[in-house]
């Protein structure tokens, strides 16, 4: 089912989720039909023709290549929304280099992963996760990306996502475990050097092993943080506890 066919009742959602077709047509810059020079490209996945418009000075639309890739339609959806729904990945990649902002939203709260994920665009969606685009981003409905993924039963972008959330977690936990050793004040009591260095050893290699297994299960994922969290928990705990002196003799 297309997104568009579960949401008869919402008119502006199903706009949102519309087809190409309904897209190439809001398009239109004007009543003569004069249709945004970066659409087709856009739309047909012609990164080289893409490239021309945004980097040769010569090309009679560069001086406002910007201005025409982030041009909203009626329902505030720009050119990388068309390319989101048509599920072209290296699009998203090439625009990407010249400055959008890839988690801005619609006046509803949808973000391009929103979009790729209801249109089932799975490459699309592990390519702005790679582009750092923010996964816990919420619409009107409260949904993040993957909740719009299973109304839609999109399966593979649901578990994707759920995948890519796992990661988050992780890396959230790597990073605030560090903050232990490089923030002073996040720490509830002075950190022996053996701690630190055990801390400091744990998150190393914890990064590494992100970057060494992308595509690991999420079990696999939630297992090396608990081993992280083995670690440091017993080491703030430790730091929280009040010691005691000996007098002196």
């Amino acid at each position: 089912m297309e997104p568009e066919e579960a949401l008869e009742s919402e008119s502006s959602e199903k706009s949102l989720f519309s087809s190409r077709h309904d897209y190439e047509e809001s398009q239109e810059a004007d009543e003569t039909g004069t249709e945004n020079p970066l659409l087709q490209p856009t739309l047909t996945g012609d990164v080289e023709g893409l490239q021309k418009i945004f980097e040769d000075p010569e090309n009679p639309h560069h001086e406002n290549a910007v201005q025409l890739l982030l041009e909203e339609d009626i329902v505030g959806r720009n050119l990388l929304y068309a390319a989101c729904m048509a599920g072209k990945s290296d699009v998203i990649r090439a625009l990407a280099k010249y400055g959008v902002n890839l988690n801005e939203k619609t006046a509803r709260g949808y973000t391009l992963l929103h979009c790729a994920a209801a249109w089932g665009r799975l490459e699309t969606l592990k390519a702005l996760v790679e582009l750092d685009v923010d996964i816990e981003a919420l619409n009107f409905r409260g949904e993040k990306a993957r909740d719009v993924a299973a109304r839609y039963s999109q399966a593979e972008c649901v578990h994707f996502l759920d995948r890519a959330d796992a990661r988050l977690i992780l890396k959230k936990f790597i990073t605030k475990s560090s903050l232990i050793i490089t923030d002073p004040e996040k720490t509830p009591g002075k950190l022996f050097k053996e701690d630190k260095n055990a801390i400091l050893n744990a998150c190393r290699m914890k990064n590494e092993w992100l970057e060494s297994h992308p595509e690991a299960s999420i079990s696999e994922l939630f297992v090396q943080k608990q081993q992280l969290e083995d670690i440091v928990s017993p080491i703030i705990a430790k730091m929280s506890t009040p010691r005691h002196f000996a007098p002196s003799q």
